[in-house]
């Protein structure tokens, strides 16, 4: 009952100066901010608050002092599982304003850096309070944890104990009384058995979040691979912007103004001017694409060269609504469309109804856009009815897309290619395409009914950017997507390599320090860095297995010097290195990575319960 009683009395009294601790903190630091204004009322809600929601810890510490007291081992071992449950505990509390600031607030668009950088602040922050209240409470501590035999120990020898021998037991301070009788001696080996069991369970738990708190860095590295992706972008566009960027072609097309009438409120009539946007009849477009690899520093950059030849006509069927006597053909003008003035390699003609017309920058109106170049044209209404043929040759460069718009009634596409990597995408798939390792070629179509507009329509009126479509050319060798689905992967790397190493500890009865299990995991983290920074230079699964066998080498030799056992280091080295194959495996796959990694989990846990099952875990 005196046990009880005491531990209570040490619970509250650790739970009380946290709370006035954490006060004081909040109270100053609440004062600074404003000002140094109403800190006392600072200083009582903040001792409120903290009274109030560490209510589950004090209770907590109902049960934890008593069982480390009643535990068998030596004074100094259950303080530092004291101070390992204090950190536990203020970890988890760090959790709560960490997931509301990043995810229900949102304040920061980088919900990794701000949820790691809340969750660091916040329980560094409550832990060195409840770590102030142990400070002020240590005597105590160590005298419940001693069972009182501390008291005829200096300080300093405590001390030195405490941080340089964790050894010692408290039964060498304890007399042994040569009259101990047989039931007692049951009594103890009892005893070190139930030790020994919790001993595991408490080792257990410690390996268990160690595995968590290793996953911290792997947010670090997730940024790290952010920052040098979005330097590969910055890069790419650097270069892009001097040669030329992605570009959109549109097919030829006439605008020519048109007056409109209306009647306003008194009746009056009022006449403006709009434009009409005649798109073409028929149109064939044939292209081919020159890709071209530039390096700046690390880095490549894909751009391209390409040669565009347009065919068509013009015979548009004018609306009903719109009077064609109110069209000012006088005015006309030829119009193309483009993405990028840069990408123009020499002056762009057209051959318009027999006529060879030099086109020059600037667009009447903006509905495909700010840029392009247009020149003015001389047609009637009688020439638009029997069809006015053209043709157009082109030269343009750009950088890692090239996109159309189908400004007509009835178009074909035929874009071909040496690059063996291309990606179609826009608003629509080619009809046929036809891709091999000496490049690609592809063809899309288009008529009357698929398209959301006819060959004539108003200023304003035309969506011809949702239509748009084309192919991009992607580099083969993307190492920032892959090495970000690789460290997705770490928690079963780490995981599965602590509990390999906790397994064999048990089983060989040679027990890694907690330090041991952190640079091990360190290891496993450094793998993702040297993966990342090998990547830039060449290709990814080469890099994956240059970082993999420094890692497995590394991890094997540390293994071998702990265990003494080069037959444990190569069980380490072979289980690791298909660790390291099934992720990279599931790295490569895209649609069947979850079947086959939840095939490949199951197989794994079956092993790891085969090999763990004959563990003594209670050592009877």
């Amino acid at each position: 009952m005196k046990n009880i009683i005491t531990s209570t009395i040490l619970s509250a009294r650790i739970w009380f100066l946290t709370a006035v601790v954490f006060a004081l903190a909040f109270g100053i630091c609440s004062s600074i901010n404003n000002n140094g204004s109403e800190w006392v009322l600072f200083l009582l809600i903040g001792f409120i608050a903290a009274l109030i929601g560490s209510g589950p810890v004090l209770l907590a510490f109902f049960f934890v002092l008593p069982y480390l007291q009643n535990s068998y081992h030596a004074w100094q071992k259950k303080f530092w599982y004291f101070v390992s449950f204090i950190f536990f505990v203020t970890t988890c509390y760090g959790f709560i304003p960490a997931i509301f600031g990043t995810h229900i607030l949102g304040y920061n668009d980088n919900h990794f850096v701000s949820f790691i950088t809340d969750l660091f602040l916040v329980s560094l922050g409550l832990f060195a309070c409840a770590m102030a209240a142990v400070l002020i409470s240590y005597t105590h501590l160590v005298n419940f944890f001693s069972n009182g035999v501390a008291d005829t120990i200096s300080y300093s020898s405590i001390f030195k104990q405490l941080f340089f021998n964790s050894k010692t037991n408290i039964m060498d301070y304890q007399t042994t009384n040569p009259d101990q009788t047989e039931g007692n001696f049951i009594h103890q080996e009892q005893l070190k058995t139930n030790n020994h069991a919790n001993g595991i369970l408490i080792k257990g738990l410690i390996t268990g979040l160690l595995i968590l708190f290793m996953l911290i860095p792997t947010f670090f590295i997730n940024n790290l691979i952010s920052e040098r992706q979005a330097l590969q972008q910055e890069v790419v566009k650097e270069v892009s912007s001097k040669w030329a960027n992605a570009q959109t072609l549109s097919a030829p097309f006439i605008t020519v103004p048109y007056t409109e009438q209306s009647t306003d409120a008194d009746g009056k009539i009022i006449n403006y001017k709009k434009y009409l946007i005649v798109l073409a009849d028929k149109l064939n477009a044939i292209g081919t694409i020159f890709p071209e690899a530039r390096k700046r520093s690390i880095y490549k950059v894909l751009l391209y060269r390409s040669d565009v030849k347009f065919v068509g006509s013009f015979k548009p069927d004018w609306p009903k609504d719109i009077n064609i006597l109110n069209v000012d053909f006088a005015n006309a003008r030829i119009c193309f469309g483009l993405s990028d003035y840069k990408g123009i390699e020499e002056e762009l003609y057209i051959n318009f109804n027999n006529e060879r017309i030099l086109l020059s920058p600037g667009l009447p109106i903006g509905d495909l856009g700010e840029v392009g170049v247009s020149a003015p044209i001389t047609i009637s209404g009688a020439n638009l009815i029997t069809g006015l043929a053209f043709d157009m040759q082109l030269k343009i460069r750009g950088s890692e897309q090239l996109h159309f718009l189908p400004l007509s009634a009835n178009s074909k596409f035929s874009i071909s290619s040496k690059w063996e990597n291309p990606s179609f995408d826009g608003n629509s798939l080619p009809n046929e395409r036809k891709i091999s390792d000496s490049g690609f070629a592809s063809q899309w179509s288009f008529n009357r009914a698929n398209l959301p507009f006819g060959t004539v329509v108003r200023e304003g009126t035309l969506k011809a950017k949702e239509t748009a479509f084309g192919v991009s050319l992607v580099q083969p060798a993307d190492q920032y997507s892959k090495t970000t689905r690789s460290v997705k992967y770490a928690i079963l790397l780490i995981g599965l390599s602590f509990a390999l190493f906790f397994i064999i500890e048990l089983m060989q009865k040679k027990p890694l320090h907690p330090v041991q299990y952190v640079l091990v995991g360190l290891a496993l983290v450094i793998f993702y860095t040297l993966l990342l920074s090998i990547g830039e230079y060449i290709v990814f699964d080469y890099a994956y297995l240059s970082a993999a066998a420094a890692t497995i080498t590394l991890i094997t030799l540390y293994a071998k010097s702990h265990f003494d056992s080069w037959k444990s280091a190569s069980i380490f080295a072979l289980l690791l290195s298909c660790l390291y194959c099934f992720v990279f495996i599931l790295i490569r796959l895209e649609d069947a990575a979850l079947l086959v990694g939840s095939i490949g989990l199951f197989i794994i846990l079956a092993l790891v319960m085969y090999g763990s099952r004959k563990i003594n875990w209670y050592a009877k």
